[in-house]
């Protein structure tokens, strides 16, 4: 259902949108860590660090699709916003079309390069067949993978955030289950983790294109699907630097796995759990991030600026502020949340729940200059400068968080909580970049409508 989010209360339009927006977020996250808690369940220590190496390249890829379609979101909100519905239909006809030819390569590619990939992570000897097995499937599903966070973004850009939500609860419940017949009953491992992740997805799909086709908020003509050069590009534009941006954020994450991999099957185990649990930690920053993309764009193509500022200075209040809570309350809970994803009663299992706290302390402090850095990328996206958000994350990347933690692997070879505490140094760089940034934007006036 289209919503217009450029009257009425900014702040409450801020928690009306981004509530389902994280929910969806939450069950999102929750096929991963559903994977690695039931294949914790039924099988060993290789299974699941399998499964967390092969999750983590598949989180790599779906954020950078994600990324990518955040042009979508900002195109199709700023025509919103600007009462323009023939400019979004046809916005939405060329992401169809864009997006489709992106999934069926992005599919061939990485289904020929597997083995590379494995070899890359330097995944451990013992996980190597159960991550070659549970990738070349999930690479499979790449195209269902691709359609729901495409036709979720549109969604957004519409300014609902409710029916994506939907659909993913759908395909989690599926997910779930089909993990415990897959893993639990059959015993497939690896293997049967990836077919719960990929069927889910293709139902996801099936039940958005059936909302779709009932609802019809926007009667898509067959013109509208007529490839346009200014229109695919307004949508790259936007879309590539968020897309890199948040590829080169997860490739420092796999620099940091394989640096953990080198370390030791329990250290690499450590990590990769971790760094699921980071994962739903974080969000509340990722969906402030998405909530100041889709009310910014909405704003600013309506000529409302100041009211997209005011939507950034509430997300970084909300997101510090849990940033601020879970930091707090990880420093009490580290090892029992870790213990929930592998048998503390066996000697390796209880060297994992170890280090994994740890790490976890270190890195939960990352939650709060995140929340800050993610809702101005939002900010930054929504007024088509994404490569700013580029920008800071590459030199947070290349400067602090990746040098950081090797140089901290090598000093500190009895603990993970120095490179815990080096991945939430990459972000503070962010949150200066960005202030610095914002500041500059603000003295030069140069935050304008922006001209279709």
């Amino acid at each position: 259902m289209e919503k217009n989010l450029t009257i009425g209360s900014v702040f409450k339009n801020v928690v009306l949108f981004s509530l389902p927006y994280l929910l969806s977020y939450f069950l999102q996250t929750l096929y991963g860590m559903a994977d690695l808690f039931i294949i914790g369940q039924f099988e060993g220590v290789a299974s699941t660090t399998a499964v967390s190496i092969g999750s983590q390249v598949m989180h790599m890829i779906t954020v950078m699709i994600v990324g990518l379609s955040m042009g979508t979101t900002v195109s199709v909100g700023q025509a919103v916003g600007a009462g323009d519905r023939k400019q979004a239909a046809h916005n939405i006809g060329n992401t169809v079309i864009l997006f489709l030819v992106v999934s069926i390569a992005l599919t061939a590619i990485l289904l020929s390069l597997v083995h590379p990939i494995v070899v890359a992570m330097s995944t451990p000897t013992d996980a190597v067949s159960g991550t070659i097995t549970y990738l070349t499937i999930c690479f499979i599903g790449i195209p269902f993978i691709t359609s729901y966070n495409i036709i979720s973004s549109i969604f957004r850009g519409l300014g609902d955030s409710k029916s994506p939500m939907c659909f993913i609860a759908t395909a989690c419940a599926a997910n779930i289950a089909l993990d415990y017949l897959f893993m639990g009953v059959l015993h497939l491992g690896p293997a049967g983790a990836a077919l719960g992740t990929t069927l889910s997805q293709a139902i996801s799909v099936v039940v958005s294109l059936t909302v779709i086709l009932k609802r019809r908020s926007i009667v898509l003509k067959k013109s509208d699907f007529k490839p346009c050069r200014a229109v695919m590009g307004k949508i790259l534009g936007i879309g590539i630097p968020i897309a890199f941006q948040d590829g080169l954020i997860q490739v420092a994450f796999i620099i940091i796995t394989i640096i953990a991999n080198q370390r030791g099957l329990n250290d690499a185990a450590a990590v990769g759990i971790v760094e699921k649990v980071i994962s739903f930690l974080f969000l509340v920053p990722s969906s402030m991030l998405s909530t100041v993309s889709a009310l910014g764009a909405q704003n600013i193509g309506a000529g409302k600026p100041e009211r997209a500022i005011q939507t950034l200075r509430y997300a970084v209040m909300l997101a510090a502020g849990f940033g601020v809570l879970a930091s707090i309350a990880i420093q009490f809970t580290a090892e029992g949340i870790v213990s929930l994803f592998t048998d503390p009663s066996t000697a390796d299992g209880a060297a994992v729940v170890r280090f994994g706290g740890q790490y976890l302390r270190g890195y939960i402090f990352d939650c709060i200059f995140a929340g800050i850095h993610f809702s101005f990328s939002g900010f930054f996206c929504a007024c088509r400068k994404s490569g700013l958000s580029f920008l800071h994350n590459i030199l947070a990347i290349v400067l602090m968080r990746v040098p950081g933690v090797y140089v901290t692997s090598k000093l500190f070879p009895a603990t993970l909580l120095p490179m815990g505490l080096a991945t939430a140094a990459g972000s503070l760089l962010s949150v200066v970049i960005c202030l610095i940034a914002f500041g500059v934007i603000r003295r030069k006036s140069t935050l304008v409508l922006v001209e279709e």
